[in-house]
């Protein structure tokens, strides 16, 4: 299957200051040797911002850049996003559609907004997802811990079957584009 690798918000203002995600430093460095595998097996990286009209992720802001640290290329793909989804209102779909995508790996912030409903979202439209398990984060809520919410996805995510294709969570060490 011919796959694409989805790096989504990982923003600076979602990884430094009051915002941080939780070990956002160290799933920045896994999101990073991914992308490299990813880059040497000519899977394209696409790395998707959120904006607002202002705020913290307001457009070309500091706070909207990619986070200090994330490793882009000249070739890689760059789309900007409204909303929780990735696919809504913007060229995902059809980028993917042009790229002869049929899979996709997946990783960012916040587990349980943007990656969340993005996951749904590509499982609907008939893409198999790879969830990277320890390649999605968040921040601490008043009911659950950060580590929590990433690890409940994990296993909500992975437990979805009605849209016909499936999610599976592998942790970032264990990608292998080439046996997937």
């Amino acid at each position: 299957m011919k796959n694409a690798l989805l790096i989504i918000d990982v923003q600076e203002a979602l990884c430094s200051g009051e915002y941080a995600a939780f070990e956002a430093a160290q799933v920045i460095s896994r999101i990073n040797s991914v992308a490299q595998l990813a880059r040497q097996n000519k899977v394209p990286v696409i790395y998707i911002q959120h904006e607002a009209n202002d705020g913290l992720l307001e457009y070309g802001t500091d706070g909207w850049q990619l986070a200090a640290g994330l490793q882009t290329r000249p070739d890689d793909l760059f789309i900007r996003k409204t909303a929780s989804d990735s696919f809504h209102n913007t060229n995902l779909h059809s980028l993917l559609k042009e790229l002869g995508t049929e899979q996709l790996i997946i990783c960012g912030l916040q587990s349980e907004f943007c990656i969340d409903t993005t996951v749904r979202c590509a499982l609907a439209l008939g893409y198999p997802v790879t969830l990277i398990a320890d390649g999605h984060s968040t921040m601490d809520n008043d009911v659950l811990s950060a580590a929590q919410i990433s690890a409940h996805h994990n296993v909500t995510l992975s437990n979805l079957s009605s849209f016909g294709p499936r999610a599976k969570a592998i942790l970032a060490e264990q990608i292998k584009f080439n046996s997937m």
